[in-house]
Protein backbone atom coordinates (compact mmCIF):
# COMPACT_ATOMS: atom_id res chain seq x y z
CA UNK A 1 0.00 0.00 0.00
CA UNK A 2 1.49 3.33 -1.02
CA UNK A 3 0.61 6.13 1.37
CA UNK A 4 3.67 8.29 0.70
CA UNK A 5 5.10 7.61 4.16
CA UNK A 6 2.03 9.17 5.82
CA UNK A 7 0.24 7.58 8.75
CA UNK A 8 -2.41 8.43 11.30
CA UNK A 9 -1.04 9.34 14.73
CA UNK A 10 -2.40 9.39 18.26
CA UNK A 11 -0.12 11.68 20.33
CA UNK A 12 1.09 10.68 23.82
CA UNK A 13 -1.09 13.32 25.49
CA UNK A 14 -4.23 11.82 23.88
CA UNK A 15 -6.68 9.31 25.38
CA UNK A 16 -9.17 7.68 23.03
CA UNK A 17 -12.06 5.34 23.83
CA UNK A 18 -13.77 3.78 20.82
CA UNK A 19 -12.90 2.39 17.41
CA UNK A 20 -10.27 3.42 14.89
CA UNK A 21 -10.63 2.19 11.31
CA UNK A 22 -8.06 3.10 8.67
CA UNK A 23 -6.58 1.96 5.38
CA UNK A 24 -3.12 3.35 6.23
CA UNK A 25 -0.55 2.83 8.96
CA UNK A 26 -1.41 4.00 12.49
CA UNK A 27 1.05 5.14 15.16
CA UNK A 28 -0.19 5.26 18.74
CA UNK A 29 1.85 7.04 21.41
CA UNK A 30 -1.08 7.73 23.75
CA UNK A 31 -3.80 5.71 25.48
CA UNK A 32 -6.41 3.80 23.50
CA UNK A 33 -9.23 1.66 24.83
CA UNK A 34 -11.21 -0.05 22.10
CA UNK A 35 -10.68 -1.45 18.63
CA UNK A 36 -8.02 -0.58 16.04
CA UNK A 37 -8.53 -1.93 12.50
CA UNK A 38 -6.28 -1.16 9.54
CA UNK A 39 -5.01 -2.74 6.35
CA UNK A 40 -1.62 -1.21 7.20
CA UNK A 41 0.79 -1.42 10.12
CA UNK A 42 0.06 -0.55 13.74
CA UNK A 43 2.96 1.00 15.64
CA UNK A 44 2.72 1.32 19.43
CA UNK A 45 5.33 3.76 20.74
CA UNK A 46 7.17 3.56 24.09
CA UNK A 47 4.56 5.70 25.90
CA UNK A 48 1.54 3.86 24.46
CA UNK A 49 -1.00 1.89 26.46
CA UNK A 50 -3.61 0.05 24.39
CA UNK A 51 -6.39 -2.09 25.81
CA UNK A 52 -8.75 -3.87 23.41
CA UNK A 53 -8.51 -5.37 19.93
CA UNK A 54 -6.09 -4.77 17.09
CA UNK A 55 -6.55 -6.15 13.58
CA UNK A 56 -3.80 -5.21 11.14
CA UNK A 57 -1.33 -6.36 8.50
CA UNK A 58 1.77 -5.94 10.73
CA UNK A 59 2.47 -4.58 14.21
CA UNK A 60 5.52 -3.05 15.92
CA UNK A 61 5.13 -2.73 19.68
CA UNK A 62 7.37 -0.77 22.07
CA UNK A 63 4.70 0.10 24.64
CA UNK A 64 1.94 -1.79 26.47
CA UNK A 65 -0.83 -3.85 24.90
CA UNK A 66 -3.51 -5.92 26.63
CA UNK A 67 -6.21 -7.68 24.60
CA UNK A 68 -6.60 -9.47 21.27
CA UNK A 69 -4.19 -8.84 18.43
CA UNK A 70 -4.54 -10.38 14.97
CA UNK A 71 -1.93 -9.59 12.33
CA UNK A 72 -1.93 -11.12 8.86
CA UNK A 73 1.87 -10.69 8.84
CA UNK A 74 4.54 -9.97 11.44
CA UNK A 75 4.37 -8.93 15.10
CA UNK A 76 7.62 -7.29 16.17
CA UNK A 77 8.14 -6.79 19.92
CA UNK A 78 10.75 -4.16 20.68
CA UNK A 79 12.79 -3.95 23.88
CA UNK A 80 10.60 -2.58 26.68
CA UNK A 81 7.32 -3.81 25.17
CA UNK A 82 4.72 -5.54 27.36
CA UNK A 83 2.10 -7.68 25.61
CA UNK A 84 -0.70 -9.58 27.37
CA UNK A 85 -3.76 -11.36 26.04
CA UNK A 86 -4.40 -13.36 22.89
CA UNK A 87 -2.28 -13.04 19.75
CA UNK A 88 -2.78 -14.55 16.28
CA UNK A 89 0.03 -13.85 13.80
CA UNK A 90 2.08 -15.28 10.95
CA UNK A 91 5.57 -14.32 12.21
CA UNK A 92 6.90 -13.24 15.59
CA UNK A 93 10.07 -11.23 16.27
CA UNK A 94 10.99 -10.68 19.92
CA UNK A 95 13.84 -8.44 21.05
CA UNK A 96 15.60 -8.97 24.36
CA UNK A 97 13.89 -7.01 27.14
CA UNK A 98 10.34 -7.65 25.86
CA UNK A 99 7.60 -9.08 28.05
CA UNK A 100 5.26 -11.47 26.18
CA UNK A 101 2.55 -13.06 28.33
CA UNK A 102 0.03 -13.99 25.66
CA UNK A 103 -1.74 -17.01 24.25
CA UNK A 104 -0.12 -17.08 20.81
CA UNK A 105 -1.28 -18.98 17.73
CA UNK A 106 0.33 -18.77 14.34
CA UNK A 107 -1.30 -19.02 10.93
CA UNK A 108 -0.24 -19.20 7.31
CA UNK A 109 0.11 -16.00 5.28
CA UNK A 110 -2.98 -16.95 3.25
CA UNK A 111 -5.16 -17.46 6.36
CA UNK A 112 -4.06 -14.11 7.78
CA UNK A 113 -4.96 -12.20 4.62
CA UNK A 114 -8.34 -13.98 4.46
CA UNK A 115 -9.09 -12.99 8.09
CA UNK A 116 -8.10 -9.35 7.49
CA UNK A 117 -10.19 -9.15 4.29
CA UNK A 118 -13.16 -10.86 5.95
CA UNK A 119 -13.22 -8.41 8.85
CA UNK A 120 -12.84 -5.44 6.51
CA UNK A 121 -15.81 -6.69 4.46
CA UNK A 122 -17.91 -7.02 7.64
CA UNK A 123 -17.00 -3.43 8.49
CA UNK A 124 -18.11 -2.21 5.05
CA UNK A 125 -21.47 -4.00 5.41
CA UNK A 126 -22.00 -2.43 8.84
CA UNK A 127 -21.17 1.04 7.46
CA UNK A 128 -23.59 0.55 4.54
CA UNK A 129 -26.42 -0.58 6.82
CA UNK A 130 -25.77 2.41 9.11
CA UNK A 131 -25.88 4.76 6.11
CA UNK A 132 -29.23 3.24 5.10
CA UNK A 133 -30.62 3.88 8.59
CA UNK A 134 -29.52 7.52 8.48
Amino acid sequence: MDNNGQYSKIEKSTTLKGSIKSKTDIRIDGNVEGEVVTKGKVILGKESNVIGKILCANADIEGKFDGELTASGTLSLKSGSNVKGKVKIQKLIVESGSIFNANCSMHSAEDGVKKLNSLNEQGKEAEESMANVL
